[in-house]
C-alpha cells in the first residue's frame, strides 16, 4: 500500500477492479454516512476497496495482479462471507 486513502463516493460498472467515482477530501467525509476508501498499490493500482458505512466497513475488496498489470486474483468480502475470485490472464473472472 502506498499513501493514505483516497476517498470517492460511488463507482460505476460491474467490473473488477471496481472504478472509482466521484472523489472526495478527506474534509468531506464528515458530511457522508456512506462513502468508499481506497489503496494502492506501489505501481498506482488498486489494491484495496471498503465501502464504509456509519463508520464499518460493510464491503471489502482486495486485489492482486500479474506483473503485466491484468487482475489475477481479487478476494470479496461481505459481513461474514468472502468470496476468492481466480481471473484469467485477461483479468475477466473465472467461472467454476
Amino acid at each position: 500500500m502506498t499513501g493514505a486513502y483516497k476517498y470517492f463516493l460511488t463507482y460505476s460498472g460491474v467490473r473488477m477492479p471496481l472504478k472509482l467515482v466521484e472523489p472526495l477530501e478527506a474534509g468531506e467525509l464528515g458530511n457522508r454516512n456512506t462513502y468508499f476508501r481506497v489503496t494502492h498499490d506501489p505501481a498506482g493500482r488498486l489494491a484495496t476497496v471498503e465501502k464504509v458505512v456509519y463508520g464499518e466497513v460493510e464491503l471489502s475488496h482486495q486485489y492482486a495482479y500479474r506483473d503485466n498489470g491484468t487482475l489475477a486474483h481479487a478476494r470479496i468480502e461481505l459481513g461474514d462471507e468472502v468470496t476468492e475470485v481466480d481471473c484469467d490472464e485477461t483479468g475477466a473472472p473465472i467461472r467454476s
